[in-house]
């Protein structure tokens, strides 16, 4: 299938705008030439044509996987519709997504529901390009919190907080998850998630502006413990190509449920850099491995992806650095200010550091690095 489309989630807590979101989503990127396609909320649908959860006799099990069954055929049809379409630029847009589901059953029923259906975890979590959420006004901006524009809300402020957490905990782990919080007022909280999409589709330019720190590495256990942090396995192998551009295949996942993607980058300055990148299948990917370039060992490392104080920090553990780690966090803009979170030891930044970039790690002889004012230290140990 050659995907011509580009396949987001917009999601969100409570009273926190997504209803205006969608509306923003159809009108700005249609100036920009769009062709937004929607998949309503699979929930609403069904509730709005006589099937609730009572019709389960509040069994919320055997109704999520209801939204879950639905959720893959309605999406699986649009793709395929997206596919027919003669535009250049498409965008589908999903009114939540499978994730969402799983805020409201234990992860046990859910990887239950999963189990029964034949889905795998990592492909519907990660099959979309992108994901925005919304976060609740009751976070920040409460005293616009309401229920009179929605008849099903009946959280109180507390209540929707935890909604949102729950949220926000069952995408963690997604490569493009984006949190969209209450720092601006409401419209530029419409704006930030529109700038999010445009960087996600390279609109006009597809800048991605990262911090990077060497820290000291983290007790691994109580990051696995975190309901707001996930882990993935990587593989990255970098191909041959010319001068200046870097361009690698990634394989991403977990516990033999994998995804892959092709990356092409160019640096614009040691904090901004062009990036290109595009799912692949693995079929594609196994081409892709012909053409690495055998100066290079792949890089294999487990990413922790965590989410904290509204941001989205990973967090890089190689198997050779037996002491250090390596935290990245992508901003809107080179001068935002971030809060690390309290238990990340940072050594030094390195985000301008060639020798602490995945590439000169793939040089066996650039894996020991040294920190700055160190000079008998290195990742390595």
């Amino acid at each position: 299938m050659n995907k011509n489309f580009t396949k987001i989630v917009l999601t969100g807590g409570p009273c926190g705008g997504k209803s205006t979101g969608l509306s923003y989503i159809e009108r700005e990127m249609s100036k920009r030439g769009y062709k937004v396609v929607f998949v309503n909320e699979t929930a609403t649908e069904l509730v709005l044509n006589g099937i609730s959860l009572s019709a389960y006799n509040n069994d919320y099990y055997q109704f999520e996987k209801q939204i879950v069954k639905l959720q893959i055929l309605k999406e699986k049809m649009y793709e395929e519709c997206c596919e027919t379409l003669p535009d250049e630029k498409i965008l589908l847009v999903c009114d939540r997504g499978f994730m969402d589901c799983r805020s409201y059953v234990t992860e046990e029923d859910f990887d239950r529901i999963l189990k029964e259906l034949g889905e795998d975890f990592i492909h519907l979590r990660d099959n979309y390009d992108g994901v925005f959420h919304l976060m609740t006004c009751a976070k920040g901006a409460e005293e616009y919190y309401n229920t009179s524009n929605n008849n099903a809300r009946r959280e109180s402020l507390e209540e929707a907080r935890e909604a949102d957490d729950r949220v926000i905990q069952c995408w963690t782990g997604h490569p493009h998850f984006r949190v969209i919080d209450n720092s601006t007022n409401f419209e530029g909280k419409m704006g930030k998630l529109i700038n999010e999409i445009c960087s996600l589709l390279g609109e006009p330019t597809p800048f991605e502006i990262e911090r990077k720190y060497l820290i000291e590495k983290p007790d691994l256990q109580k990051l696995e413990s975190l309901a707001n942090c996930k882990k993935v396995n990587i593989i990255q192998t970098y191909l041959i190509s010319e001068d200046g551009i870097e361009t690698r295949v990634r394989q991403r996942g977990l516990a033999g449920s994998y995804i892959y993607t092709l990356t092409t980058k160019r640096n614009i300055s040691p904090m901004t850099r062009v990036e290109f990148e595009q799912r692949i299948s693995e079929r594609q990917y196994l081409t892709y491995l012909a053409n690495a370039d055998t100066n290079l060992k792949s890089i294999r490392k487990d990413r922790y992806c965590l989410m904290q104080n509204g941001k989205y920090f990973e967090i890089d553990v190689y198997p050779f650095a037996k002491q250090r780690a390596i935290l990245e966090i992508e901003l809107t803009s080179e001068d935002e200010n971030i809060k690390l979170p309290e238990f990340i030891k940072v050594v030094r930044e390195v985000t301008d550091d060639k020798t602490y970039s995945n590439y000169a790690f793939k040089k066996s002889s650039r894996r020991y690095v040294l920190i700055k004012g160190k000079k008998n230290e290195d990742i390595s140990t």
